[in-house]
């Protein structure tokens, strides 16, 4: 597949290790603050390295078979911080997504099939993890990151 057009979409995206998190959520659902938990386990040696690639509102694109997340220009390298505002941080220009989280997700189970462990971007299929609402969502993908990294 060869380059395709930008897309905007709301999410975040965290490059954790070699790939980026990209999650999606409706408004209130938790992006920036799983966003920012990914931040604080790679400062505490939880994961190896984490880095904020956009918040809120990122740009995707399909390339050569890969999915490309970068942030929306005008929100390069700021995070929204619940109860302090926005916040400006060191951020990844670009990554290659590796995985897809889903936040508060209608199809979310304890026991997911495995049709729902995928997401398509622009055809490209990718990892998923859809998270229930008012589920925590952080301990499931540590859990994910350290058993399949991405």
């Amino acid at each position: 597949m060869t380059a395709a057009a930008e897309t905007t979409v709301h999410a975040s995206a965290v490059l954790a290790g070699r790939h980026a998190v990209l999650i999606r959520g409706a408004a209130g659902s938790g992006k920036s603050r799983l966003a920012l938990a990914l931040l604080d386990a790679a400062r505490a040696g939880v994961l190896g390295f984490a880095r904020l690639v956009g918040d809120d509102r990122v740009m995707l694109e399909a390339h050569h078979g890969r999915v490309l997340v970068r942030a929306a220009e005008t929100l390069a390298g700021l995070i929204e911080v619940r109860g302090l505002g926005i916040r400006r941080i060191h951020h990844e220009p670009v990554a290659v997504v590796g995985l897809i989280v889903d936040l508060a997700a209608a199809d979310a189970t304890r026991l997911p099939d495995p049709s729902q462990s995928e997401s398509e971007i622009s055809g490209i299929r990718l990892p998923r993890l859809a998270i229930p609402a008012g589920e925590n969502p952080l301990p499931a993908l540590l859990a994910k990151l350290a058993n399949e990294p991405i």
